[in-house]
């Protein structure tokens, strides 16, 4: 953390976090004095107008996030735009941030970039953003849930992204952090064999790289097919050579042979 960080949060007449617990075990570290409320998805609506009238009457109030920057996938940006609307300032102080860390190490092209935050987890507002994320002309970073990661590399190869080059980066800043490149079907097919552990940033490329579609991968499956390779063959080539997933290749070579 920051000296001014801790300057910050030592001067605040508040500090209003997520989870108290966690803010106030490292307020203690920092040997930070200052009174923490609660303020979350769940209590947001109530307590920023609250807020807001302390913050009228001149008190200087600090939020911060349990893990990463304020209002990134986290709470905070209803408080920040009723102070906006009241006139009142509003000083960024710039601290750790799981997507920029990873945008950063990702080796990815960052003249334009995209972030989409926590994905739904289905239907169809998730197709549709899936369905975005393909046809982003930027590089794509996105939050996800370990357990998900698979699944959405996958939706992004049916979609017709599997050549695309793409990063997944986890526990940013922490001991076991990582860095995997590939493309995303090979992400995809490594990842189908076991979650990755910890919080997970996911980063895909341009759309303006080569890419595959289904049909693109059916037609070279035919072609194979017809050349006498068999169904293994073609499932290897489509995965090494055109990005696909092992699960989307699996399916298109053997729906060859009929």
């Amino acid at each position: 953390m920051s000296h001014r960080a801790v300057e910050v949060l030592s001067s605040a007449a508040l500090v209003i976090a997520e989870d108290t617990r966690h803010s106030r075990r490292l307020l203690d570290h920092y040997g930070i004095r200052t009174p923490v409320s609660s303020y979350h998805e769940h209590n947001e609506a109530k307590e920023t107008p609250r807020l807001i009238s302390r913050l009228r009457a001149g008190d200087s109030i600090a939020l911060v996030s349990d893990a990463g920057t304020p209002l990134i996938s986290d709470p905070g940006s209803r408080l920040v735009a009723a102070a906006l609307e009241a006139n009142l300032t509003i000083v960024p102080i710039p601290g750790p941030s799981a997507v920029m860390a990873a945008l950063v190490g990702s080796g990815l092209p960052l003249d334009r970039f995209t972030f989409f935050g926590f994905l739904p987890r289905k239907g169809r507002e998730r197709a549709e953003i899936i369905a975005e994320i393909v046809d982003s002309s930027a590089t794509v970073a996105l939050f996800e849930a370990a357990n998900r990661v698979a699944a959405t590399l996958e939706a992004l190869v049916e979609a017709g992204a599997g050549a695309r080059h793409a990063v997944v980066a986890r526990e940013l800043t922490k001991q076991f952090e990582e860095f995997r490149r590939g493309t995303v079907g090979e992400l995809a097919s490594v990842y189908s064999k076991g979650d990755p552990k910890g919080e997970v940033v996911l980063m895909i490329g341009r759309a303006d790289e080569r890419e595959v579609s289904k049909s693109d991968l059916e037609s070279e499956a035919a072609k194979l097919r017809a050349s006498g390779k068999s169904p293994r063959e073609v499932m290897d080539h489509l995965v090494s050579t055109l990005g696909a997933s092992r699960n989307a290749a699996y399916r298109i070579a053997h729906h060859s042979e009929t």
